[in-house]
Formats: structure tokens, sequence, C-alpha cells
């Protein structure tokens, strides 16, 4: 293959290659359940042309495509390309328009010393690497976590010249015991009974709607929280809705995947409204549009602890106004005043920030997550 004219994909590739690899050596899938591993050549020729081709434009729109790693052979029903397209900056820009729908995979594979995509596919198996164009110049590298579509766990976001490594084991929390540590880990799942994978899917959610938004998690046994909200609180939901299919608690399996996803995007949809949306844990939406307050005699916010689940990351104190707008300052303010809760801001830009009360800091602590909903 062709030597990369992108400085960053070969050094891209050689550290997300070997976190590959040692995915591989400790699955416990069988060969056949598995697809096979990407080799390093291929991976940095791939990031090489996605990285050219994100800067291009078809019709006057940026390319938005999943590249999949795997041959024809290991998916069912794909759909084949005879001969299959060498892959180039060019070619990519001109099929995305094709493939630019959620669960459609380009699949990627070396034929002869030549990287070509050989078709498209909707199923994939455990372990499949795939790269992200999401935007110009951002890509995204994950890989399948297992037979369910939409199981995905982020591995690395390359942006421009700079390669952030998502941490894998959580060594960039702090060692503070924590309710939310399944929340902000790498492995989160979409169980339906899992509070951590409900608010995974909230955050998802919430970004894609690109205006921002604020979400408020309280405890349904206290309503110390409407202390800290401007009364009336916005929008009023009376009687309490839940924004979980019923059953949920029956446990795993109770609901489809589906309709949980669909009422869940359905109440993340009211935090685009200006305000914050409030939900006890036990996921009843109970206002939208809701403004938070200080609450009365409390002292404003003054530093916050700041960090993100990124390879050799250290947490930093900062002040709150560093954080972004009012939201993130709101969002501070509530969970210092009210520290068994827990806040969700969406930024336009796109960042993500997780809130709540770290009692080995004594202070807020601000966790920026955008890397792994990608």
């Amino acid at each position: 293959m062709p030597e990369s004219a992108y400085p960053m994909a070969r050094a891209a590739a050689l550290r997300i290659h070997e976190r590959f690899q040692r995915l591989f050596a400790t699955s416990k899938l069988a060969e056949p359940q598995r697809s096979s591993c990407v080799d390093l050549a291929t991976l940095e020729a791939a990031i090489d042309v996605a990285f050219w081709a994100s800067l291009r434009r078809e019709e006057g729109y940026a390319p938005h495509v999943s590249l999949a790693f795997l041959r024809p052979d290991s998916t069912p029903s794909p759909l084949t390309l005879a001969p299959p397209l060498v892959l180039t900056p060019q070619s990519l820009t001109r099929v995305a328009p094709a493939v630019d729908r959620p669960g459609i995979h380009v699949g990627v594979w070396h034929e002869n010393g030549v990287l070509t995509a050989w078709g498209a596919t909707h199923h994939l198996p455990p372990l499949t690497a795939i790269l992200d164009v999401v935007a110009p110049g951002l890509m995204v590298i994950k890989y399948t976590r297992g037979e369910d579509a939409g199981k995905f766990v982020n591995i690395a976001v390359i942006e421009g010249d700079q390669l952030k490594m998502i941490d894998p084991s959580g060594t960039s929390l702090p060692e503070c015991p924590s309710r939310l540590t399944p929340l902000l880990g790498i492995e989160m799942q979409f169980r339906s009974q899992d509070a951590p994978g409900v608010l995974l899917q909230f955050a998802v959610s919430m970004r894609a709607h690109q205006r921002g938004g604020a979400l408020l998690l309280v405890p349904a046994a206290s309503e110390s929280w409407q202390e800290s909200i401007l009364s009336p609180p916005g929008y009023v939901v009376s009687p309490a809705y839940s924004a979980v299919p019923a059953g949920e608690s029956a446990g795993p399996g109770a609901a489809p995947i589906e309709e949980l996803r669909r009422k869940i995007e359905s109440v993340a949809g009211l935090t685009a409204v200006d305000g914050a949306t409030i939900l006890n844990d036990r996921f009843e939406v109970l206002a939208f549009g809701a403004k938070i307050i200080r609450r009365r005699g409390a002292p404003p916010v003054a530093q916050v602890t700041l960090s993100e689940p990124i390879e050799g990351s250290l947490a930093s104190v900062i002040e709150p106004s560093q954080l972004g707008g009012t939201r993130h300052l709101s969002a501070a303010q509530f969970i210092q005043d009210q520290q068994d809760a827990v806040a969700m801001v969406a930024s336009q830009d796109g960042r993500f920030t997780v809130f709540w009360w770290s009692e080995c800091d004594g202070m807020v602590h601000a966790r920026r997550v955008e890397s792994v909903l990608l």
C-alpha cells in the first residue's frame, strides 16, 4: 500500500492496532464468532484515505461515512460490488451519500496489497473495527462489542493532528468510590434495566439535536431540588411521565431496546427547550424549561474538578466559567447545592459534560465525555 500523506495516520494506526491486538488476545469469543483483526497497513491506509476524504465536498456536503474492516464472507447478506472499488479520497467522497444512514457500513479490506471497498453491510460480527468519518478532519475508531446492532465501544478520536486514546479501564477517574463510575466507564451497556445505560442514551440523543441542553437527575425520594429551581419550574409535567417503557423494572428483556430508544429520544427532545429538564432517578419527567437558581444561603460555586476519559489526561481544578456558558455554570451550582443529584449538559458544539459531587475532593466534578459518544 502507498505511504500515507497524512502525518497522523502512521502514529495513530500504531497505537490503535496495538489496542486491537490486546482486545483479540483477551477475547473469549471463538474465531468463527468474531471479525478478523485489522492489520496495521490496512488501518494506516484507511485513516489516510478517510482524513483526506473528510476535507472534500460532494455537491456541497462533507462526507459522513462508516468504514468496517471485514471480509465480505464474514457478514450475512452483504451488498457487494463487482469489481471492488479501489478506496481513495475521491471514490470514498463519491459513494458517501449512498451510505450516509445509521447502521450502514462500507466494507473495507485489502486485496493484493490494494485497499478496496467491496460493498456495504448492516451486520457486523463482534470485534469488528470501524472508522467513522464524523466531520472534516474528525474521525472515530471503535469496535462492535456484541451481536446486537448499535453496541459499539470507542477506542480513539483523531482530530487534525491530535490523537486521543480512550481510557478503557477508567484509570483517568479519581480513586474515589462513586455510583457514577459505570456511567463514565468505557464498557457502558445499553441494558434497559441499567441506569447508566439509560443515561448514556439520553446523552447521545441530547447531542443529536445540536441545540444544547441540560438534564438534571434528582432523587425520587426527596424534593429538596426544588430549592434550586425558580418557581414555578418552567413546564411542569403532571402526572410525572415515565421516560422508559412500561415493564423496564421487570428485568432484562422486559421491553424491546428500540422501544426504549424511541421513548428516550422523545423525552431528550425536551432538553432543546431553554432551561433544564428534570427527571427523578426512576426516570420520570417532572418538568422541563426549568431555570436553575442558587439555593438560598448557599455560596456560589468557586471551583470544579475537570477530567475526561483519555489516556494520560490528568484532572485539573478550574473556575466554573472555564467550562463553557451559562448552562455549565448553572449545572455546577446545582450540583454543589444538591449533592445527591447528577447534571448532564450538552453544548451546541458537541461537547458533553456530566456533573456530580465528589465527596473525596469536596467539590463538583465535571467529566467531559463526548469522546465516548461520537
